[in-house]
């Protein structure tokens, strides 16, 4: 449930569609980690919701592939942040409207297929911070548990993790705003102005 700005997970598709672009948040929970080969493989194979060890549905899925330390059999995350999620936008609209996911976590926002995905699923898109991956590791309490590491390795395997107080923002909503596309416009209008007065 939603409260000021602290996201506490699952979310609902109403916690959902209360959150704006924007919006400052501090997320409690478990998020759950997948780049380009967890996406491929959801997209391809479409296991079913129970294959996985985690129930998605309600989550949010980090574009993120940390760096772990295994000490005896405790998994330790190293660093954690996140990677362009434009990587995966091909993928992104199956993914969350089969898992029921309502939140996608990255870097650099998505595309139009990615955005009217999260309008008709009640998704957001939250960006979190490039150059910080060690503070965002210390936001991460536990490992909870992995999934696919044999088959893909540690940087592309899918991880489960217990967080408290992990920043983001609210950059594209489940209502079609997109501060990405907001500021590639702004800029975009800028140059020309720019070009114009040469």
């Amino acid at each position: 449930m939603v409260g000021d700005s602290q996201l506490r997970l699952p979310l609902s598709a109403e916690d959902a569609a209360g959150l704006k672009a924007g919006d400052i948040v501090s997320i409690s929970g478990t998020i759950f980690t997948g780049r380009d080969r967890i996406h491929r493989y959801l997209f391809e194979q479409r296991p079913p919701a129970d294959a996985i060890p985690f129930d998605l549905s309600g989550g949010i899925l980090y574009h993120c592939g940390p760096v772990i330390k295994k000490t005896d059999d405790q998994y330790k995350v190293v660093a954690a942040g996140p990677t362009t999620s434009m990587r995966v936008e091909m993928y992104e609209p199956l993914v969350i409207r089969e898992y029921r996911i309502r939140g996608v976590m990255g870097k650099g926002g998505m595309g139009e297929g990615t955005r009217r995905a999260l309008q008709e699923n009640s998704c957001v898109y939250l960006h979190t911070f490039g150059g910080a991956a060690v503070y965002l590791a210390d936001r991460i309490r536990q490992v909870l548990a992995v999934w696919k590491l044999d088959e893909f390795g540690p940087a592309e395997a899918m991880w489960f993790f217990s967080v408290t107080g992990f920043p983001a923002i609210v950059t594209m909503d489940a209502h079609g705003n997109d501060i990405h596309r907001e500021v590639e416009a702004s800029s975009d209008g800028k140059l020309q102005e720019l070009l114009e007065g040469r």
